[in-house]
């Protein structure tokens, strides 16, 4: 696909529990289908709190299969608004065996499969292998009824490699739906993105939970919720640091082209150069 795409990311804040979160992004898909949304991702785990700042097997109840009850109530959605929607969740394959994953849905409401989070990091406030084991999924890109797209989660954005897997797969529009707090990496927020977008020329929707978390720690969320176009641009204005937004934005997938005749980046990579880089 090459014409204009009308994408949309939700930042919002925990509720306090799972139901009335599902029901608040069930409103964001409605909002959303209004204003001619095709395509939409929400936040890192979005139907449940970010309790990575703890370490406590109470946890592991969030999870659920995918595809699973959630899946299934959002591609009934799906269908209705023909959107696309990419639902980012806590999956259990099976006893011990829990995963940070994205379902990928499609605008008729078929399940297309899924991205497990690769990258788990292990440091305080973000206690990760407590509750999620590393994706063995590899890199997939989906194709949809809004093009091809991809999915990589939070930490895995500090990690070049998976940008460049998902441009050599041929994804158009990346979504990297997150969890970060503003003591840490608010300073890397709107870097590694527009670089990577740079880098592998196509387009980047950043999204980050907002609001402060304090009975799982201390998570303050700061939002600033984004699409970044392939010349590293903000497609619009970035999302509040501090306020629930829905965030609705016109991708033209053309520029992807006319970027990549401009820069010749795939053309000119050296693979073969590259080996000692996937040396342990």
């Amino acid at each position: 696909m090459s014409g204009v795409v009308r994408a949309a990311i939700v930042q919002t804040a925990w509720t306090g529990d799972k139901e009335s979160m599902i029901k608040a992004h069930e409103e964001y898909v409605r909002q959303a289908a209004a204003q001619g949304a095709k395509v939409i991702c929400f936040q890192e785990l979005f139907y449940g709190p970010y309790f990575c700042q703890v370490q406590e097997s109470e946890y592991y109840a969030y999870a659920e299969s995918i595809p699973g009850p959630t899946t299934e109530r959002f591609a009934a959605l799906a269908a209705e608004y023909g959107m696309v929607m990419v639902l980012p969740m806590y999956e259990r394959e099976q006893a011990g065996l829990l995963y940070n994953t994205a379902a990928v849905i499609d605008a008729d409401g078929s399940y297309l499969g899924k991205f497990r989070k690769t990258h788990i990091p292990n440091v305080k406030g973000f206690w990760e292998k407590f509750y999620f084991r590393p994706g063995n999924l590899g890199y997939p890109v989906f194709d949809t009824a809004v093009g091809r797209i991809g999915v990589y989660i939070c930490y895995d954005r500090h990690f070049p490699e998976g940008w460049r897997a998902l441009g050599l797969a041929g994804a158009q529009i990346v979504f990297n739906p997150s969890a970060t707090s503003r003591s840490l990496s608010s300073y890397l927020w709107k870097l590694e993105q527009p670089a990577a977008a740079v880098a592998n020329e196509y387009f980047i929707a950043a999204i980050n939970r907002v609001g402060v978390e304090s009975d799982y720690g201390d998570n303050d969320f700061y939002g600033t919720s984004y699409f970044v176009d392939p010349e590293g641009k903000f497609v619009g204005d970035t999302g509040d640091p501090y306020q629930p937004e829905l965030i609705v934005r016109d991708l033209d997938l053309g520029l992807i082209e006319t970027v990549r005749n401009r820069w010749a980046f795939y053309r000119d990579r050296r693979p073969d150069a590259y080996g000692d880089l996937v040396q342990p």
